[in-house]
């Protein structure tokens, strides 16, 4: 028996390595307690998809257990033990909007959820790599502080800059503002290269730019482009938080991110952190993102304009990857943002 855990296996990540690690031949544990419908509401719920992944997946076994509990999850690793081969660790809570209002349920969550998974892989299948869905937001707003430049539609930054191909795993995390959700990932993303650097796991923090694809449930707290082409296709408004609407965001699709972990599962490493994205082959401004949805759904979407932007938003993030596709160069990328958009489109109809 060769068993992937993946936490947060009814959400977008989650679920997408749920069926690509089925179709591999694993027999998968999926561990989910559907916390996003608390935060987000009906829009939010993950039931649905735990549903059609039980449906269509005999290898697929669920739990509803929360990464918060210990105890409840040290039964599934020593159930299992060795026989574990991957841990996938999606599960979190993503809006920085609902963690400042609740700071210790979002650290609890974030870090402590992912403290337990380490503890528990040590303990009870130690050669299993672990791989950490992180975050861009580990960087705070120090991406704003670059000298951007503002076009029609879009924030960018000169060809000459050496940003330009996108932000690397050496840009600073201090001296910035996090939110509180970027803090309680960043705890998470350096706990996960200590158990890698310090005690020996094959650990790997994946710092993520927009992680877009059919089976992610956008809510206007979280998930962007989902919650664009939702709201542009029931003729509702899409407000427009900051920045004029011009901050850019690099968007990657779940697909191609989990052919990332299986790259990383053949050819492990200790404590490694690389930022993935979409990078200059996929990215759009909001107002971008939007054009691109009229002009394929043929519908206007209304637009609201809210002047103030959220604490710890990135005017413009684009992730460079060029160092997991040097270290990893069978990886390729097969869809850019409008590729997403009119996928999402097609999948919401």
């Amino acid at each position: 028996m060769s068993i992937v855990l993946i936490t947060g296996s009814s959400g977008l990540v989650g679920s997408e390595s749920v069926n690509f690690f089925c179709k591999k031949g694993f027999d998968v544990i999926g561990i989910d307690n559907n916390l996003r419908s608390f935060f987000f509401g009906k829009d939010g719920s993950t039931e649905n998809i735990k549903n059609a992944l039980i449906k269509n997946n005999k290898k697929f076994s669920h739990f509803n257990i929360d990464i918060r509990n210990y105890k409840n999850l040290e039964k599934i690793f020593k159930k299992y033990k060795k026989n574990i081969s991957l841990i996938i660790h999606c599960a979190a809570q993503p809006s920085h909007d609902y963690g400042k209002n609740f700071p210790i349920l979002d650290f609890n969550v974030n870090a402590t959820g992912t403290l337990n998974l380490l503890e528990l892989t040590k303990k009870f299948c130690f050669d299993s790599p672990f791989i950490f869905m992180s975050t861009n937001k580990v960087y705070g707003d120090n991406p704003n502080k670059l000298n951007l430049i503002e076009k029609d539609k879009r924030w960018e930054l000169s060809n000459k800059d050496k940003n330009f191909k996108g932000i690397n795993e050496t840009f600073s995390i201090d001296n910035c503002t996090h939110s509180f959700f970027g803090v309680s990932k960043t705890y998470a993303d350096l706990i996960v290269q200590e158990y890698g650097k310090n005690v020996g796991l094959k650990t790997v923090s994946f710092r993520g730019g927009c992680i877009t694809g059919p089976n992610h449930n956008g809510a206007r707290l979280h998930g962007f482009l989902s919650y664009l082409v939702k709201i542009s296709l029931t003729k509702k408004k899409y407000s427009l938080i900051g920045y004029k609407g011009k901050q850019v965001r690099d968007n990657l699709h779940s697909k191609d991110l989990v052919n990332c972990f299986w790259e990383f599962f053949k050819k492990p490493k200790f404590g490694e952190v690389y930022n993935i994205g979409g990078g200059r082959f996929s990215n759009c401004s909001i107002l971008e993102a939007i054009d691109i949805v009229e002009n394929y759904s043929k519908i206007k979407i209304k637009k609201k304009i809210i002047k103030q932007n959220r604490i710890g938003d990135h005017i413009w993030y684009i992730s460079n990857i060029s160092k997991f596709k040097k270290d990893y160069p069978k990886w390729n990328q097969k869809y850019n943002t409008k590729k997403i958009i009119e996928e999402l489109i097609n999948n919401y109809k």
